[in-house]
């Protein structure tokens, strides 16, 4: 069962923390000798890919607190360790860590940043 967003805007979506917000792949229907696979097979692929659509922050780092000097202005600023995976980048991922959503009738996963195996980077595919 998948998440229904009736937003019309995916530039509003912000992913939390190590997750990213990736457009699947259409798995093929035909294996290599040309038999048509049912759509049960297909979904039960252990691994998949598809295009990262949206990256979150990373993941965070402790803020340091230095209590012995009161007089310095406490900050909350939460720092983060940048995720590996870009923007336009192609995941191949485990099929079964994500939360499936739907938008714009299209389906998106959301998966977090360890679910990721492998990213295939084309600079020349976003220039």
């Amino acid at each position: 069962m998948s998440l229904v967003i009736e937003e019309k805007d995916l530039e509003k979506f912000i992913m939390v923390g190590d997750r990213v917000l990736i457009k699947p792949k259409t798995p093929s229907s035909k294996t290599k000798t040309g038999l048509y696979l049912p759509p049960t097979v297909q979904e039960s692929e252990k691994i998949q890919s598809g295009y990262i659509v949206k990256v979150g922050p990373g993941y965070p780092i402790p803020a340091v607190s230095e209590e012995d000097e009161t007089w310095k202005q406490k900050q909350d600023d939460v720092k983060y360790v940048p995720l590996q995976a870009r923007m336009g980048d192609l995941a191949v991922f485990m099929n079964k860590s994500g939360y499936e959503i739907e938008f714009n009738n299209e389906k998106y996963l959301i998966l977090p940043h360890s679910a990721i195996l492998m990213i295939i980077r084309d600079e020349n595919l976003l220039a």
